[in-house]
């Protein structure tokens, strides 16, 4: 039974439009205590409490660690602290100091920051002899002329601390190396400066890229759901749409189960909750990232969607200490179509289709209220202006149900420079 002064701390509660849903469920399970930079609005109905504090050190930019922590000592001292999570990938190492601290269940900081880093991610794959890419992290540009060299064209560069494919291109030929460099190693000072510096070259591997939402407890992995990933404006790797089914055929991959937790096992990933993003080559699957949190894009609503698991309920039981049903009470697939302008612009109007859940078409969003400067790459990231979710018995239904819904979503725009 819970008592009335116990909490489950939440740090940071991100965009009500992709993560109200996960405060919600997280909220059903279990007393939340929010804190967070400002006073809560939306997140009223979800929580019992909550302490305002800069999340982030104003002059360094980076998680004001000593801040939270002392903050969650204080509440501490009159509501008994049962666990604490975080979705917000700047603050996982710092929800994992917490933990640790108050001798809680989670993540450990060095396994947080080995999935943060994506430099550290790649070293410990390495030595547990887990398929990646080639790789090599380069400080300067005659560095990365250098790795170039040994890892062969095409490849990607990306920052080593970075989310959402932010500053992620692909390199075809040396001519564009130079260009592409400058490129990632500025986008990596868009985030904490404890990973700025220095940028990841990367073998560029082909085949469908897919991620797995999964649960960790005491090293136990085992996945929720997975999505396939759909990209676009190449060179970059805008994600422009997911699909979730709940009877996924790779779900029943050994090869693909085996890889994921012998990943978490090199990660030293103890408990908590993962975003895995894995790329099927011609010589099978083949690790991406390992990402400390779940994942983003609404990608955990989605499988809730398909699969009645609720994402958020689970990471409050993986806080708590306790190993959650993650038997699926739905079966059907759900995706999300995200969509771009074609070009940089100032937003005027967005329209998009009415709902109709008898036909398969669930949500449909504007984004972007008019007036929004949108920006895509290499000028911005993630400058969408809409979405739309759709249903269907199965992947094929539902991506033919997405391709209709997106081609009705429409955007009155003026260019910018």
């Amino acid at each position: 039974m819970t008592a009335p002064t116990d909490v489950l701390l939440v740090i940071g509660s991100g965009q009500q439009r992709y993560r109200e849903y996960l405060l919600a469920s997280a909220a059903e399970r279990h007393p939340l205590w929010l804190i967070d930079s400002s006073e809560p609005t939306w997140q009223q109905p979800h929580i019992v409490g909550s302490s305002v504090v800069p999340l982030l050190d104003r002059a360094r930019l980076i998680p004001d660690r000593e801040r939270i922590s002392s903050t969650a000592l204080r509440i501490a001292a009159s509501h008994r602290i049962t666990g604490v999570l975080t979705y917000d990938e700047t603050l996982v190492t710092t929800a994992a100091a917490i933990a640790e601290k108050l001798g809680l269940p989670g993540l450990t900081t060095d396994g947080a920051d080995r999935c943060r880093n994506k430099h550290r991610t790649r070293g410990a794959l390495t030595l547990a002899g887990l398929p990646q890419p080639r790789y090599a992290l380069a400080l300067t540009l005659d560095e990365a002329r250098e790795a170039a060299a040994a890892i062969g064209f095409p490849m990607v560069l990306k920052p080593r601390g970075m989310g959402a494919s932010i500053g992620v291109v692909r390199v075809d030929e040396p001519a564009g190396l130079d260009d592409a460099f400058v490129m990632a190693e500025q986008a990596g000072h868009g985030g904490s400066p404890d990973y700025e510096g220095g940028v990841l070259l990367e073998e560029y591997l082909t085949g469908p890229e897919i991620s797995i939402d999964g649960a960790c407890l005491d090293g136990t992995y085992q996945p929720m759901f997975l999505a396939r990933k759909q990209t676009g404006m190449e060179p970059y790797f805008e994600e422009t749409g997911h699909v979730v089914d709940a009877d996924d055929e790779l779900l029943r991959d050994p090869e693909l189960l085996r890889i994921l937790r012998a990943a978490h096992r090199a990660l030293a990933v103890s408990t908590g909750t993962t975003h895995t993003e894995v790329r099927f080559t011609t010589k099978g699957p083949v690790i991406i990232e390992v990402n400390a949190r779940l994942g983003g894009d609404l990608i955990p609503w989605l499988g809730q969607l398909a699969t009645g698991i609720q994402p958020g309920r689970v990471a409050v039981e993986l806080a708590l200490g306790i190993r959650p049903d993650l038997t699926p009470t739905e079966r059907r697939a759900t995706g999300i179509r995200f969509s771009y302008p074609p070009r940089d612009c100032r937003v005027e109007q967005v329209t998009v289709p009415t709902p109709d859940p008898a036909g398969g078409l669930l949500y449909a969003e504007p984004i972007a209220d008019p007036g929004t400067e949108l920006r895509l790459p290499p000028n911005g990231y993630l400058g969408r202006f809409a979405y739309v979710v759709c249903t269907g018995e199965d992947r094929a239904a539902c991506e033919r149900r997405l391709d209709a819904a997106a081609a009705t979503t429409s955007l009155a725009y003026t260019p910018t420079a």
